[in-house]
């Protein structure tokens, strides 16, 4: 097939081909031709620095040599068997070292399936049906995820709102829906339904959110006091916010953490990882028919993943990656305040220097509500004066990566100084 080079050509191909013209993920506007480092280039040729990242995973930028050296010794050897392979052995004997509650782990390919599998591996321990989510949390694309991720309906806690066409209403009787951040809700809610709760699933940093001081110790204590599985969503902040993830960084251990995006390097990977007695329910001769989980797919552990995910992690335990990405972070995020201090207008930078979000707001928020409340209309201006700029990112998270040169940073400058003059 002939190589289209214009990114409307491609765009109108897609539109016949694909429901609103895209994969689902992002702006179906700009068609990726590819990237190296921090940089991508759409199919017109427009160069972008790189904020998005896959979403993530490119911790280390696109192309990583040492990575496509990995991948390439591997290609030859098989892509994928559908049974154990040494690099996916490998790879999980070090997920188990270094994430605090990794005993054992089971793969899977995308971190929706890593939560929906937890959940019902909670339920399955617990012998419970309920899960409590907060609203506006992730947890990828099934049923139960898909309650309360970005409700436009104020309703009262903890009914659940599907967010989605196709669900059950039944499930949403097994959803209780809390405010991140809210001690005494949350105490509350676990009085009144505790003894029903299977699991408390929850991002240690929701979305951009991080939590209070404190929020997450409680929810460690109630759900030991009710004997609920407590599941940390890491598929974002694993190996991000510190090579042991976010429970390493804030010191609180959860009973499960699904992992994802920085474990495969930037191929399809994801894993639940968790305590060996819960992790046993994968397991039908050590739990017995009624009480197994069973769970299986065709590129789950596959060995190119696996070694990209290795060399990856490798790259990361040298001395210094985790304070240079730090770094990084905060240097991007005094270029916002430097450009958005002038002009007067209320932001908060929300988040964490490995992954957070300008929101126009004179408050820090708190919750999903507070962030909704904030000023869209300022924040679409930022976002699309910063893709004029040659900045490339979600219109939520901002993802520094390892990969970021000086030029970068330059352009970043310039592309927030500008930002800043069309919003004043």
């Amino acid at each position: 097939m002939n190589r289209i080079h214009s990114q409307s050509d491609w765009t109108a191909r897609a539109r016949a081909v694909l429901p609103g013209g895209g994969f689902g993920n992002f702006d179906p506007g700009i068609v990726i031709r590819d990237g190296q480092g921090a940089r991508v280039r759409d199919e017109d040729g427009n160069d972008y620095v790189d904020y998005l990242i896959g979403s993530g995973p490119m911790l280390l930028g696109h192309g990583h040599p040492e990575v496509l050296e990995a991948v390439f010794e591997q290609l030859p050897k098989g892509m994928t068997f559908f049974a154990n392979n040494a690099a996916g052995i490998d790879l999980a004997e070090e997920i188990c070292r270094a994430v605090p509650c990794a005993e054992q782990i089971r793969y899977v390919s995308s971190g929706g399936e890593a939560d929906m599998y937890a959940m019902r591996l909670a339920r399955a321990f617990t012998g419970r049906d309920k899960i409590v989510k907060f609203e506006g949390g992730y947890h990828g694309m099934s049923a139960e995820a898909q309650m309360s991720l970005a409700p436009a309906a104020r309703v009262n806690f903890p009914q659940a709102v599907p967010d989605s066409a196709g669900i059950p209403t039944s499930v949403a009787a097994e959803m209780l829906i809390a405010p991140f951040n809210d001690f005494d809700y949350i105490r509350s809610l676990l009085a009144e339904w505790g003894d029903q709760v299977a699991a408390i699933i929850v991002e240690p940093l929701q979305r951009i959110i991080p939590p209070l001081p404190g929020f997450l110790q409680l929810l460690r204590d109630e759900a030991d006091n009710y004997g609920i599985v407590l599941i940390f969503d890491e598929v974002v902040t694993g190996f991000r916010f510190d090579y042991g993830g976010a429970q390493t960084l804030y010191g609180l251990t959860p009973d499960i953490a699904t992992l994802g995006k920085i474990i495969g390097g930037g191929f399809p990977l994801a894993a639940i990882a968790g305590r060996a007695d819960i992790m046993a329910h994968f397991d039908k001769p050590a739990v017995g028919a009624d009480r197994w989980l069973m769970q299986l797919g065709t590129l789950s552990g596959n060995p190119v993943a696996a070694v990209a995910g290795l060399k990856t992690m490798e790259v990361l335990r040298r001395d210094g990656q985790y304070a240079r990405l730090r770094g990084l972070g905060e240097a991007v995020q005094t270029m916002v305040r430097e450009a958005l201090d002038p002009t007067g207008i209320p932001y908060q930078i929300v988040g964490d220097p490995t992954l957070f979000e300008v929101v126009f707001t004179d408050q820090p928020p708190r919750d999903y509500r507070a962030v909704q409340a904030a000023d869209g209309g300022r924040a679409k201006v930022w976002n699309d004066a910063l893709r004029a700029g040659g900045i490339f990112k979600s219109p939520g998270k901002t993802y520094p990566c390892l990969a970021l040169t000086d030029a970068d940073l330059d352009q970043t400058r310039a592309a927030m100084r500008a930002a800043a003059a069309q919003l004043s």
